[in-house]
């Protein structure tokens, strides 16, 4: 990322730039056309807004789902008060409240998405450019830029259901937790002893013992997801700082242990895939400048004899991630179009720009 300074931005009014000042230093050129920074400072600020936008249409979206949620328990309390009402209207209202939690932590997901993006801005490029050094985090654009071209949830399913149970939900349940019992307390007869009010919970042929039972369960089952899923913060949101001590960001290991010792096990590594590329050419030097003055990434050179040409070859050897592999050809291509690249996975790469080498105790 290049330093932003004053130097780098227009200051006539039409922005020509004098004659005596240095040219800009170019972020990346493209077919002649070079971005300068306060171009790139732009464009940033472009697609900072539109991220803004479409996470607070996901966020209303979770508005509309909850109002869903609070009319219909209004509306099956109302009815099943009455004379004529049925208390397995709130029954069937309960299982319409699991739906619409379900709907909602679904659409929770989409939201911590662009919410992802918009906060990695906010504390790597905006933050950083506010105390010194003033410069963006160092791995800031290929995070960004790896969420754009390989977008996947940050938060899994599991935890989305918790934190929508846990904020909204939870109280709705309860709500008609209580009004269950006090419907089948107090109609079609008020209940003075345990006997009769399962009676009242009986649903046609089913029992009320087993009908009570079910519901004992199933309220069980909530409170134990909303504990369990209490320690799980993969995802940072809106309000949560990004590096917290203990808690896991996208490129970090997975095995580091949650808040409060809890581990997500069931969840997908969200580590920025790691590769390793092998290059075989005649001009590792002029390989070797290109990928150390671009790509900023080091080079291990090697040499190796082919089986049957017997003529000798240098293979340079990179780690780098998925956001380099295009450029990496690129400059592998500029200076040897004859050169043979090989990228492949790797299982874990440790050191300078990668994850941490450090010896676990």
């Amino acid at each position: 990322m290049t330093d932003i300074d004053e130097g780098n931005f227009d200051q006539s009014p039409h922005g020509d730039r004098p004659d005596d000042s240095p040219e800009p230093e170019a972020v990346w050129t493209f077919r002649g056309y070079r971005l300068r920074a306060s171009e790139f400072t732009t464009a940033m600020a472009h697609f900072f807004r539109a991220e803004v936008s479409r996470a607070n249409i996901w966020r209303s979206r979770l508005d509309a789902t909850t109002n869903w949620a609070v009319v219909s328990t209004g509306a099956a309390l109302t009815i099943a008060f009455t004379q004529s009402g049925f208390h397995g209207l709130i029954i069937l209202n309960t299982l319409l409240i699991t739906l619409f939690l379900y709907i909602e932590a679904r659409r929770y997901r989409y939201y911590e998405l662009w919410s992802y993006r918009v906060r990695l801005m906010e504390t790597d490029f905006y933050a950083a450019m506010l105390v010194p050094p003033f410069q963006p985090s160092a791995d800031w654009a290929e995070s960004l830029a790896e969420n754009l071209l390989q977008p996947h949830f940050p938060i899994s399913m599991w935890e989305a259901v918790g934190r929508r149970l846990r904020r909204n939900y939870i109280w709705i349940y309860l709500i008609l937790s209580i009004a269950w019992i006090a419907r089948v307390g107090l109609f079609p007869n008020t209940a003075s002893s345990w006997t009769a009010l399962l009676n009242n919970a009986a649903i046609g042929d089913v029992p009320g013992l087993v009908v009570f039972s079910v519901g004992v369960v199933f309220v069980g089952l909530l409170i134990l997801t909303a504990v369990l899923t209490a320690g799980l913060q993969q995802s940072t949101g809106e309000v949560l700082p990004r590096f917290a001590e203990g808690r896991v960001a996208v490129g970090t290991d997975e095995s580091e242990s949650q808040p409060g010792g809890l581990r997500a096990w069931y969840r997908l590594s969200r580590r920025r895939q790691q590769l390793m590329a092998m290059i075989i050419t005649d001009r590792a030097q002029a390989v070797s400048d290109n990928i150390l003055k671009e790509l900023k990434r080091g080079v291990t050179a090697i040499s190796g004899t082919g089986m049957y040409t017997g003529k000798s070859h240098s293979v340079l050897l990179c780690a780098l991630t998925v956001t380099e592999v295009n450029h990496l050809k690129a400059l592998v291509n500029s200076a040897d179009p004859q050169a043979f690249v090989i990228v492949s996975p790797a299982q874990e790469i440790l050191g300078r720009g990668f994850l941490p080498l450090t010896v676990t105790k």
